[in-house]
């Protein structure tokens, strides 16, 4: 197809783009392997059969919301992994002009060819529209949030200069197309063949060679027109190559290999270890870029800077200072700037907080895991944040004076309250609540929870749980003045250190009772209890009071009478981050309601996506960051505007902070335990 002086032309800027792009390559790997760690290649073996269908080719993570725009995004993807042969052959007919696949496979060949022209050009059009016409605003980040001075504009002008070169090469390569079907036509004109126009196996290249062909400027200088067309094509398309891999389009590469690579977690919400008694251990955290893990770095790259995990975060959509966003385009950015530094080994040591994200963004936080649940290509940025704040609680002491006499108190009492241990079964007066001193070997151990024990709201909900557990006649036990707190707000506010002396004293209690199961009615002592002890030997089965009392109304151990007034027959449901997003326990709360025969009335957000009360992060026991409005009082605004008049949850915390932020609003929304709801129908009232 092209002369020989195209051909070296052609030869050599095919070496000036893959030399640029191996610079760029070598330059990125380069600042990802300088993180800690090192990625473990045995995953990909185990992985690749499921990122390459679900991941990149189906692009399952991508339709969690956004319907439409996913829609827009998966036309342009699909049609970028079909375009890598589709160059690859046009390369090899510029070399060799007799180059063509015939029969039935070329057919459908070149029909995908067309339809992959046509989607991708209204895959960009749509997007192109959405974001420079419509501009949504959960395309921006609102002033609070720190973020680096270049992103703002430079998300735009990547957008605009891939959106540019990817629209110039596929229309060129669909003229060129047109023009080389043209060719074809006239030389079987010629030769009295038959070549139907339009052709059904190349419906668009075949219309736009009837333009060719009807215009007899166009149609003399055809072979002008294709070579001219080829090289506007092959201009964008090695221009795009090197620039790609510079822009936040370089999640074509990098996510797959990050689903592919970064380390395993056991559980939802698993954060690392760390071995409090290795005296020559000088990682606490992480204070700089030098202090996270290859996988964090790798973060930046895989980012696709869509805005998903900053528009589900708690924080932000309150106006806090917060957005997991601008956290990894920060760190982007900042590779851009220092990649040179990098590459020759020299890590800055600038600390994170000085240009990834403000300490108030740190603390404002609950880690709900919205973030990394909804994140297309498994970004983990709560994570990121939960090891800054190690950083700046064991090493700087910064953080809140509210939560440096929690932690006085963890130390002293054993419970963030700071109250007596002789009065943590002071709710349960008027009960026969079994201790495990009088029965050592219980079929079920309940752990009560500091909420439920120290908290009034929470002891109701605490007392209706043991009127069940005492109508259905289950043989249980609590520890009663032996129980101490978990540990979870220390763990995730980072005081490791008391998080560890905590653990290892509940560990040792647990293993003396060895209990058969474990029930609690908080879904942060589920976590921490059957997930975040396994880090310390833990192996635990428990499991959440919802799940129980689903298990006792299925087998029938529960009399119900249906004729209580007070419970209405419709409820909405609130899930908590910890029970829904981290446990998966979505089904069994609704399946206790259906038992006692109310219809389920669900919230905007709900399951997996549910919107977080705000008490997680320890932010319970400290005042909220500064912003719009608390978190609590979004999540009942939104009850209130879908006409909700009762409200249960299954979170001591929830019920506590929703209740809170209901009296704020004097919206009249009843709060209700689920426990409260199961016990106001159980046995004669």
């Amino acid at each position: 197809m092209l002369t020989l002086l195209e051909k070296i032309l052609l030869t050599l800027l095919l070496l000036l783009s893959c030399g640029v792009a191996f610079v760029v390559v070598r330059r990125l790997v380069k600042i990802i392997t300088s993180g800690r760690g090192k990625p473990d290649w045995s995953l990909v073996k185990k992985r690749l059969p499921g990122v390459l269908w679900k991941k990149w080719i189906l692009l399952e993570p991508t339709w969690k919301m956004r319907l439409w725009t996913g829609v827009l995004h998966a036309l342009v993807a699909w049609a970028f992994i079909f375009y890598l042969p589709v160059n690859v052959f046009n390369l090899i007919k510029a070399y060799d002009a007799d180059f063509y696949i015939p029969g039935r496979m070329g057919d459908v060949y070149r029909l995908f060819v067309d339809l992959a022209s046509l989607g991708v050009l209204l895959g960009i059009c749509g997007l192109a529209i959405r974001r420079f016409v419509l501009k949504p605003a959960n395309l921006a980040v609102h002033e609070p949030v720190l973020i680096h001075a270049k992103a703002r504009s430079g998300i735009q002008r990547d957008s605009a200069m891939v959106m540019g070169l990817v629209t110039l090469h596929i229309v060129a390569h669909s003229l060129q197309q047109a023009a080389d079907f043209a060719r074809r036509y006239i030389a079987a004109a010629a030769s009295q063949n038959t070549l139907l126009i339009p052709d059904l196996w190349q419906p668009l290249s075949s219309i736009l060679a009837g333009i060719y062909l009807n215009l007899p400027l166009l149609r003399d200088n055809i072979t002008v027109f294709e070579h001219a067309f080829f090289w506007l094509s092959m201009t964008a398309m090695l221009v795009f190559i090197p620039y790609f891999l510079y822009s936040k389009h370089v999640h074509l590469i990098t996510a797959p290999l990050h689903y592919l690579l970064k380390p395993e977690r056991l559980y939802t919400g698993e954060l690392a270890k760390i071995d409090l008694d290795d005296e020559t251990n000088s990682l606490l955290g992480a204070a700089c870029l030098k202090d996270l893990g290859w996988h964090q770095l790798m973060d930046a790259y895989a980012c696709v800077m869509c805005f998903r995990c900053q528009e589900v975060c708690p924080a932000y959509a309150t106006g806090k200072a917060l957005s997991p966003a601008a956290l990894e385009i920060n760190k982007r950015y900042f590779f851009n700037e220092q990649g040179a530094d990098f590459a020759n080994g020299k890590i800055p040591d600038k600390k994170l907080v000085d240009f990834l994200l403000t300490p108030e963004a740190v603390w404002a936080c609950t880690a709900c895991g919205a973030c990394e649940e909804v994140c297309p290509v498994g970004n983990e940025p709560m994570h990121d944040i939960l090891e800054i704040r190690r950083s700046l609680a064991l090493v700087e002491d910064r953080y809140s004076p509210a939560l440096r006499q929690v932690y006085r108190n963890l130390e002293r009492t054993f419970n963030p309250w700071g109250m007596p241990a002789g009065e943590r079964l002071s709710w349960a007066k008027g009960l026969d609540v079994p201790t495990i001193e009088k029965k050592p070997h219980p079929e079920l151990l309940w752990w009560v929870g500091c909420a439920a024990a120290y908290d009034p709201r929470a002891q109701k909900a605490a007392r209706a749980f043991a009127r069940i557990l005492n109508a259905s006649q289950i043989d249980y036990a609590v520890l009663g003045n032996r129980e101490q707190c978990t540990g979870d707000l220390a763990r995730r506010s980072g005081r490791e250190d008391i998080f560890f002396q905590l653990t290892q004293s509940n560990m040792a209690l647990l293993n003396e009772v060895n209990p058969q199961r474990i029930v609690t009615t908080c879904p942060h002592c589920l976590q921490t209890l059957q997930n975040d002890y396994r880090d310390y030997g833990g192996n635990f089965q428990v499991i959440h009071h919802t799940r129980l009392i689903n298990e006792l109304l299925a087998d029938g151990r529960l009399p119900l009478n249906p004729a209580v007034s007070d419970v209405p027959d419709k409820i909405a449901y609130h899930d908590p981050c910890y029970l829904s997003r981290f446990n998966g326990l979505v089904r069994e709360p609704r399946q206790v309601l259906s038992h006692l025969g109310k219809e389920v009335a669900e919230l905007p957000r709900h399951g997996a996506q549910s919107f977080c009360c705000g008490a997680g992060g320890a932010q319970a026991w400290k005042e909220e960051e500064q912003g719009r409005e608390r978190i609590g009082s979004a999540r009942m605004h939104e009850a209130q505007q879908a006409g909700m008049q009762t409200l249960t949850v299954a979170c001591p915390f929830c019920l506590s902070m929703l209740s809170d932020a209901s009296n704020e609003l004097k919206n009249n929304i009843t709060l209700r335990d689920i426990a409260e709801l199961v016990d106001a129908q159980v046995g004669e009232k």
